[in-house]
């Protein structure tokens, strides 16, 4: 398989100028490894798979030091944190930046050592799975904040799909896209590893069935509120359980947790999160939707498709080294004269103005679709963006001078 760009690749290759040592992380098979190997192509590269140099560098970090040196790319460091400190005794030796890139989950206990020991010294990064324009081969690199100079750049570097579908199936680890790959025997794999090596690092889960069974519970629910109580039904487990195996699934990188706005003024507001996994293929994969079509017809095709848009949205911030956390959100609440509760799939802010986001799988956009967006004018000190309606729909099309319907290669 020939390499596909990654549009991260930048904004590494700019903080490796600027700090002491990189950290990308992102879920097992998004592509870590091959992206550091392919940026830095000369560094010394340790990979912990061999016993040897893993049993050096627990029991004698020091003397790991002394065999192998800076600049250096040393993969999934989740498994020897011990080496924290004497990486941060290197970083204070040296005045040269770029001496470490380190690929990791997200784990707490990673994340922990990192803020412990390299605070100031390391930019952080999130890589996710190959986006639709790394898919397309298009080079366009800007957040998606769906205002007026954003369409207009975005206007000529897109390719359309005819069968989008085939994409939200597939799904986007790397290794799809090799040749004669098994769809089937991938994901399989996938989660049976996961199982076995991840899960296991993070907690001593003894009963593996009943993680499947929680974790395709989960994959049921994308798109939709975090209810602990349901999925621990599901699952035979303890809501309790389900929420610690909710916090392993977001430390290893397969699910997201998208936050509600919070205003004091929007005070009906909900305060629940909603469920997102980061790749829909693995999504199909546990539902047991086998093929594009299945997955297009299924009941939860919505759901499918909402995530797919949601995490192409991620990702495009995240590939330009930006962290959404703070700037993406949903809102869902009910004011007093309402019958019901009223949704906005996505705000996606951006200083003071904040831009409202709805998901429709329909190639019929209308003004219909969002009746609830003029709640954000009711916050002080904030503006409305444009407001855009994510859709089928195959061109650019404005439904009024405040809303517009773009198809979802826009993102």
């Amino acid at each position: 398989m020939s390499y596909i760009k990654r549009h991260i690749e930048q904004s590494l290759l700019k903080a490796n100028k600027s700090f002491k040592a990189l950290l990308v992380t992102g879920s097992r098979q998004v592509g870590k490894s091959t992206l550091l190997k392919e940026i830095f192509p000369d560094q010394n590269y340790i990979t912990f798979d061999n016993p040897l140099l893993l049993s050096q560098a627990q029991n004698e970090p020091g003397m790991f030091f002394l065999n192998h040196r800076c600049p250096i790319t040393l993969d999934e460091v989740q498994y020897i944190q011990e080496l924290f400190p004497y990486i941060k005794i290197e970083c204070d030796k040296s005045n040269e930046r770029g001496l470490f890139a380190l690929t990791g989950s997200q784990s707490f206990q990673l994340m922990k050592h990192v803020s412990e020991s390299l605070a100031g010294r390391i930019a952080i990064f999130e890589l996710s799975g190959l986006s639709l324009r790394e898919i397309d081969g298009i080079d366009f690199n800007q957040p998606f904040i769906p205002n007026k100079e954003y369409i207009s750049s975005r206007s000529h570097p897109r390719k359309s799909h005819s069968n989008i579908w085939q994409l939200i199936h597939r799904g986007s680890y790397p290794a799809l896209y090799e040749n004669d790959v098994d769809w089937q025997m991938f994901y399989s794999s996938y989660v049976q590893t996961y199982l076995s090596r991840d899960v296991n690092d993070l907690t001593k889960i003894k009963d593996h069935m009943k993680f499947m069974r929680f974790l395709t519970a989960m994959a049921a629910r994308t798109g939709q509120m975090l209810n602990y109580s349901k999925v621990a039904e599901q699952a035979d487990i303890t809501a309790a359980t389900a929420k610690e195996w909710t916090s392993i699934l977001e430390a290893s990188g397969l699910i997201y947790i998208l936050q509600p706005f919070s205003n004091s003024v929007l005070r009906r507001a909900i305060k629940t999160p909603k469920l997102y996994f980061r790749d829909t293929g693995l999504v199909c994969f546990l539902t047991k939707y086998q093929s594009p079509e299945t997955a297009m017809n299924g009941a939860m095709a919505g759901e499918l498709f909402e995530t797919f848009v949601v995490s192409e949205i991620l990702k495009s911030f995240t590939n330009s080294g930006l962290d959404y956390r703070m700037q993406v959100t949903y809102y869902r609440g009910k004011d007093k004269s309402a019958s019901r509760e009223s949704e906005i799939d996505l705000l996606i802010e951006d200083g003071d103005v904040i831009y409202p986001i709805e998901i429709k799988m329909s190639a019929n956009p209308k003004l219909s679709m969002i009746n609830t967006f003029d709640v954000i004018d009711k916050i002080k000190g904030r503006q409305r963006g444009l407001g855009t309606i994510l859709c089928m729909y195959e061109q650019p099309l404005w439904l009024n001078e405040r809303t517009i319907a773009l198809p979802i290669d826009y993102i």
